[in-house]
């Protein structure tokens, strides 16, 4: 069911979280900043997780007195950006059905050390998910990866990539960054930890440089079709990290 405009303007925010955008069906986009959990993991993690609320597991919705909020897809807690929930069951499976056949369009922007050699490739690798311990590795394998990149600017050891995942892998962006020699400023789990130390200190800021910037798609409910894009502004330390521009 659609949800009023006062249960938007009440909704428990995590640290720093925005709303983007909602309609009129119950469907809204989230602002998630660099450092802030999808939903929680464990006891003690919920106040910096989306939605200060308790979240239930099975049916992957926040729960608060009688509101409720599907949660829709998941960013890892280093990257920022776009994030998807809903109020109706029915609307929230609608949409995940949606991610699962590739439907939605996703745009990511990542600040990366190096310069591509192309200033646009389609990137096609086979890559393998892992869990181990509980954390998700991922690297070679037999899964189909596809993105394509663009080159938006350059600075000084760094680029700014314009990055459109056509599967969804986890990690995927991450590594294939890292595999063509640009890994993305701020990775600790496959970027150049070195640089990256030298990059936190000259730059006074230590995050994933990887943002969500934008997620499109037309979805069917009750009987209509209907559009729906959010965008998340780009956050200024991309701009300020990328120095004197070359491009």
């Amino acid at each position: 069911m659609s949800a009023p405009s006062d249960f938007w303007a009440g909704l428990p925010l995590g640290p720093g979280v925005t709303l983007l955008a909602h309609d009129d069906n119950g469907l809204a986009a989230l602002n998630k900043p660099a450092g802030i959990l999808s939903h929680p993991n464990a006891e003690g993690e919920v106040r910096r997780c989306l939605l200060v609320a308790p979240y239930g597991m099975a049916e992957e919705v926040f729960q608060w007195g009688p509101s409720r909020l599907y949660l829709l897809n998941r960013l890892d807690s280093a990257t920022s950006g776009v994030i998807l929930v809903a109020t109706d069951p029915t609307l929230a499976a609608t949409i995940k059905a949606h991610f699962r056949a590739k439907a939605v369009r996703k745009v990511y922007q990542a600040l990366v050390f190096g310069r591509p050699r192309l200033a646009t490739e389609m990137w096609r690798d086979r890559l393998a998910v892992e869990k181990q311990g509980g954390r998700i590795r991922t690297g070679p394998g037999s899964l189909p990866a596809e993105s394509a990149m663009a080159l938006l600017r350059s600075g000084t050891g760094v680029s700014l990539l314009r990055l459109e995942p056509k599967t969804g892998r986890s990690h995927q962006l991450r590594v294939q960054c890292a595999q063509r020699g640009l890994p993305i400023v701020g990775d600790q789990t496959y970027g150049d930890f070195r640089r990256n130390r030298d990059f936190a200190k000259r730059a006074k800021t230590k995050r994933l440089f990887l943002h969500s910037l934008e997620t499109s798609f037309e979805y069917e409910f009750q009987g209509r079709e209907y559009p729906f894009a959010a965008r998340a502004p780009l956050p200024p330390e991309f701009e300020a990290s990328l120095g004197p521009s070359s491009l």
